[in-house]
């Protein structure tokens, strides 16, 4: 047994913070971890060389700021995290390592009136699939992330409204998988871990307050304050779409007239196109013909990015972010989408918040919520868990 403030109790604290150092960042050279943990590097030394030993980390050369260095990241074997992304209309499940490498992915149809036994049915069945695929033993599995289209109550765990997969409202999502999987399940709603992902792997990386606009079935943000998700005490921050446009507009589903939703989310917008384009027409569809020059469907994106705008500019004047990274279907329509969304930012943003905005596309397309999951998991893996079976042993004395 290790007594508080003991040499085996400093130095298992130690061990700790370098894991966590390195599993946030996915690699770090052992300069970067003694600037991240406060170690002194003769303790960081010591410690990654007790890693490796065990297992447990990869240590291999590099270099940084022209001087030879040598890169630590955690051993693919030490154990494998899961991330699964419910859609309107998708299962995405990927499973990636310690490492911060994804190992294998798949995306499948899934039906909008699908119950949500038979989505966690289907999202168990994938992972043990994907598992075996690379044969990875599920005992490996050291958590799994979660991202759901609606907001979820931090307290309770619950699903709120969701207009996406309506008949899951009241569930809870992360206890429904933890009994099927047997591991801990983190969840969180899409915008956010779509923020998640881009910011760290794709266009939000190196920004610490951003915000992600998630335009497809739905609208939603993902906020990003000083490097983290702001979620709100209810878990409901981020729900731009129901921003007040017009007193006199569209009844919304939240019961509000003229929301920003109304202007934007598929099921508002299609209709207008299809007596000219026919009922099949979809987001996807839609951008395709306008890329390919389609007046009508260029006509549509272009009012909703303005209005998308709108909304970004009362974030612009609230939080004053640095980043903006659109998401969703519309991201693919590139300028035709963003321009107008600058157009609208310039015009309603306090100018001095506008000058320090950039208005980018997501770096991941379709991919970012399931990475972001991914990434969810990686936050949330226990150090002390992972290091549950790393043997101590005795040290010098250089403990800081």
């Amino acid at each position: 047994m290790e007594t508080p403030g003991s040499q085996s109790s400093l130095h298992r604290a130690n061990l700790e913070r370098v894991v966590r150092a390195v599993r946030l960042a996915g690699s770090l050279t052992q300069a970067e971890i003694a600037r991240t943990t406060g170690l002194s590097a003769a303790t960081v030394s010591n410690i990654v060389r007790e890693l490796k030993d065990a297992g447990m980390v990869e240590v291999t050369p590099t270099s940084a700021g022209g001087r030879r260095a040598r890169s630590v990241s955690l051993s693919g074997d030490a154990g494998i995290v899961v991330g699964i992304d419910f859609g309107h209309s998708h299962l995405r499940v990927a499973l990636g390592n310690l490492a911060h490498q994804v190992l294998a992915e798949e995306t499948e149809p899934l039906d909008v009136d699908v119950s949500a036994d038979q989505g966690f049915d289907r999202a168990e069945q994938l992972v043990r699939r994907l598992a075996e695929s690379v044969g990875a033993d599920r005992g490996k599995i050291a958590g799994v992330g979660l991202g759901v289209p609606g907001p979820i109550d931090l307290q309770s765990g619950t699903l709120g409204s969701t207009a996406i997969l309506p008949g899951w409202r009241g569930t809870r999502p992360a206890e429904e998988l933890e009994s099927r999987l047997g591991v801990p399940v983190h969840v969180d709603n899409d915008a956010n871990l779509g923020a998640l992902g881009e910011l760290t792997w794709g266009s939000g990386r190196g920004v610490r307050d951003l915000a992600y606009i998630k335009v497809a079935s739905g609208v939603g943000a993902g906020l990003v304050i000083d490097g983290k998700i702001y979620r709100g005490p209810g878990g409901t921050a981020g729900e731009i779409g129901h921003i007040t446009l017009d007193e006199s507009g569209p009844v919304c589903r939240c019961g509000n007239r003229g929301c920003l939703e109304t202007f934007t989310a598929a099921r508002y917008v299609l209709p207008l196109l299809q007596p000219t384009h026919g009922p099949e027409l979809t987001m996807e569809s839609m951008v395709r013909l306008a890329k390919e020059g389609d007046p009508g469907c260029r006509r549509v994106i272009g009012d909703i990015g303005r209005h998308v705008g709108s909304g970004v500019a009362n974030l612009c004047n609230l939080l004053n972010p640095g980043r903006i990274v659109i998401g969703g279907d519309l991201a693919e329509a590139g300028e035709l989408m963003l321009g107008p969304i600058r157009e609208s930012v310039g015009r309603y943003a306090i100018p001095s918040a506008a000058r320090q905005l950039s208005v980018v596309p997501g770096g991941l397309g379709g991919r970012a919520e399931v990475l972001g999951a991914l990434a969810l998991a990686l936050n949330e893996v226990g150090d002390a868990a992972l290091l549950g079976g790393t043997p101590l042993r005795s040290v010098s004395n250089s403990f800081t």
